[in-house]
């Protein structure tokens, strides 16, 4: 299997080395020459991929922003290969899917959204790894949901990657979900270290603090694209939350014990029936 990379940042870069100790053909762009020569260098891309050489491609993994994977695909359609299945990697899915199915189904190939549930808080080339994807979750979002045939096309397409389960949905659910189950966690860490305690914990944290605060550091250029192109979602979600800290907050400050283990109670109990396991027991 020949495949493409677009994008050698912590995604790319991971897919790159996934699929080149798998045994396949890597071709890679990136915006950095020096990235994508480096990675040429240690063995990692065998060679460039540009509309001369994309035509190639059985896969085309596309691991950039979401308006930057809309023009990349915009202006390497033409040279896609009809058999070619190109799939993108962005934490949002409508505005990609949106523009990017008429486009494939302009030109003749496949398109699928794709989004990667793994990552770590750094970012970039030097941080990828080939074990990045190993047990993760992969959803997808396709045009048609009946053939499965197809599905199990993509799967095989991606099995050296080592994702632990492959999720079909449509691109709303993925949005709606995603904002809860990432994008919340962003916003809230980001905005819980603005505290001015925040640069004197150390002595005082532990492993609470930790798991609070790990994705406080992020890429504010990524996630502002994100964020706004899921603003309603995310919106949503936002507002709950407010809405449920305030609770806690008025009984704090009425000194309503009751009222405060009450809610205390009601999130623990929520997050025992989620994880299906009784803590108290343990």
């Amino acid at each position: 299997m020949t495949v493409g990379i677009v994008g050698l940042g912590l995604m790319g870069g991971s897919f790159a080395k996934a699929y080149k100790e798998a045994g396949c053909t890597v071709l890679a762009h990136n915006r950095s020459r020096d990235t994508l020569e480096l990675a040429m260098m240690n063995g990692v891309a065998d060679g460039e991929l540009t509309k001369k050489t994309i035509s190639r491609c059985d896969l085309v993994i596309i691991a950039l922003y979401p308006r930057a994977t809309i023009d990349y695909l915009k202006e390497m359609a033409p040279h896609i290969d009809k058999r070619t299945l190109v799939i993108d990697t962005c934490g949002t899915k409508r505005d990609v899917c949106q523009a990017c199915f008429p486009i494939a189904q302009q030109y003749g190939f496949t398109f699928v959204g794709g989004h990667p549930m793994a990552g770590t808080q750094f970012s970039g080339y030097k941080y990828s790894r080939p074990t990045m994807y190993k047990g993760a979750a992969m959803i997808l979002v396709p045009e048609t949901f009946d053939d499965i045939a197809f599905f199990d096309r993509v799967k095989a397409m991606l099995a050296p990657c080592g994702f632990g389960r492959v999720t079909i949905t449509t691109a709303e659910k993925h949005d709606a979900m995603i904002a809860f189950s990432s994008q919340m966690a962003h916003v809230v860490s980001n905005a819980f270290v603005k505290s001015p305690v925040a640069r004197e914990h150390k002595g005082y944290s532990a492993g609470s603090y930790k798991d609070m605060t790990r994705v406080a550091w992020l890429n504010e250029t990524m996630w502002a694209e994100l964020f706004l192109e899921n603003q309603d979602y995310l919106l949503g979600e936002l507002d709950i939350f407010m809405e449920n800290l305030a609770q806690y907050r008025q009984a704090l400050a009425a000194g309503d014990r009751d009222g405060l283990e009450s809610l205390l109670r009601e999130g623990r109990l929520i997050k025992e029936e989620v994880d299906n396991i009784d803590y108290r027991s343990r």
